[in-house]
């Protein structure tokens, strides 16, 4: 049994399910930990945690990938996980993925998705947000992520972008 740690709680838990079906690799062989905030995976007493080192010491769990949002500081993330999963002793048998817009080394697992649009559907979604009524203009990531399901469902991903090749080899990875 593996582990993959995320943010948020069932749209992350989807996204991973579909990626993993499409690179055939056993769904059922994976443990899901819903981190919720991001500042939950530097908190080595999240619950989340306990439970994992329980499903570790147990064997039910062999490997753990981490994967968490870049938000504004790639750099910042990568180092604060370093030292969280040093502090619990997973260097062994663990790995991360830091999600964000490959260029610009910021934002979060929506802007990998986005990055995977063609120039033209991008430009779609961003009129549509500009000419909205969200209230929210820092286009928050449950609004793209919907709005970008709902103008292309099939197929839902463009897993074979290069955006992916990273989370993809990292996950095939756990499975080795």
């Amino acid at each position: 049994m593996y582990a993959i740690l995320h943010e948020g709680k069932s749209i992350d838990k989807s996204f991973f399910q579909l990626l993993l079906d499409n690179l055939e690799l056993n769904k059922n062989a994976v443990r899901f930990y819903g981190m919720g905030t991001k500042s939950n995976f530097f908190n080595i007493e999240h619950i989340q945690y306990k439970t994992l080192n329980n499903d570790i010491l147990d064997t039910s769990v062999s490997k753990v990938l981490f994967i968490i949002d870049a938000d504004d500081s790639f750099e910042t993330t990568k180092e604060k996980l370093k030292k969280t999963i040093d502090e619990l002793g997973l260097n062994e048998i663990s790995d991360f993925y830091i999600a964000c817009n490959q260029e610009t080394k910021k934002g979060y697992l929506e802007s990998v998705i986005l990055s995977s649009l063609s120039k033209e559907q991008k430009e779609c979604i961003e009129n549509f947000l500009e000419c909205s009524e969200f209230k929210s203009k820092t286009h928050d990531k449950s609004i793209l992520n919907e709005i970008y399901k709902k103008a292309y469902p099939s197929p839902s991903y463009n897993f074979s972008h290069g955006n992916f090749d990273e989370l993809k080899e990292k996950l095939q990875n756990l499975f080795e």
